[in-house]
Parts: structure tokens; sequence; C-alpha cells
């Protein structure tokens, strides 16, 4: 089992690579959605608006799964199942710096009127790194 901060795993959390994040829902089923993300502190962060549908299951149960695979090998990737801390503190100056990672625009540019933006920070538990 691999680590967070082994160096192929940073690699692959550093770049501006995508993630899936999968949630449970509140009949079990499953649920996943494309995501952004970045390394903070040992732990990858995560960033949404408050009330859509993966949010509000992380609200319920932290549990995720996040799956980050590289742009040019998609068999080259990184499983982290763990369990997630939400927090709205910080969350909006957050998808900035996310939408500088991934877009290189200082400001996110999706915001809608009167979204309020909310942070999970994931602790990983599980990290499990596959390459070819």
């Amino acid at each position: 089992m691999g680590r967070i901060d082994d160096p192929d795993v940073r690699d692959l959390l550093e770049k501006p690579n995508h993630a899936v994040i999968a949630t449970l829902g509140a009949d079990g089923s499953a649920h996943n959605a494309v995501v952004w993300l970045n390394v903070e502190d040992g732990a990858v962060a995560v960033n949404s608006a408050v009330g859509r549908r993966w949010p509000t299951d992380l609200e319920r149960d932290p549990r995720a799964t996040l799956l980050v695979w590289e742009l040019e090998n998609p068999y080259r990737y990184v499983e982290i199942r763990g369990t997630s801390t939400a927090t709205l503190e910080g969350a909006d100056e957050h998808i900035d710096v996310l939408a500088k990672k991934y877009t290189g625009q200082d400001k996110f540019g999706g915001r809608q009127p009167g979204e309020e933006r909310i942070k999970f920070v994931i602790a990983p538990e599980r990290v499990r790194y596959v390459a070819p």
C-alpha cells in the first residue's frame, strides 16, 4: 500500500490531473463526480458548492474515495480512500487556488450568484498507486 507522500503519488496529485470522487447516497448507492484537488498537510482537499449531491453525501457520511489518473496515461493512477472533514472557512479562497492549478486563472469563473462554497479535506486511510 502506498502513501500520499510517495514521490509517484505526489507527482500525480500535484499536476492538474482530474479526479473522480465517489460518495455514498442516502440509499446506499454510489455517486461519482469529476473534481479538482490539491494536497494540504498530508491530506487531499476538494471543493464544491453547498447543496450539490456529493457534498451533501459527504456531510451525511464522510467516507470518500478519490481516483486520480494521469492525463497522458489513464492506466497510471492513484486511489485514495479516507474520511472527509467539511468546512466553509477558506472555501472561497480554496476554489481560487484550484482554478489557478487547473485553468491558470486567478479566480474561479464558474461561481453562481448566491453560491456558498464548501471545502472537504480527506484524510487518507488507504492509498493504492498503480502504474503500468
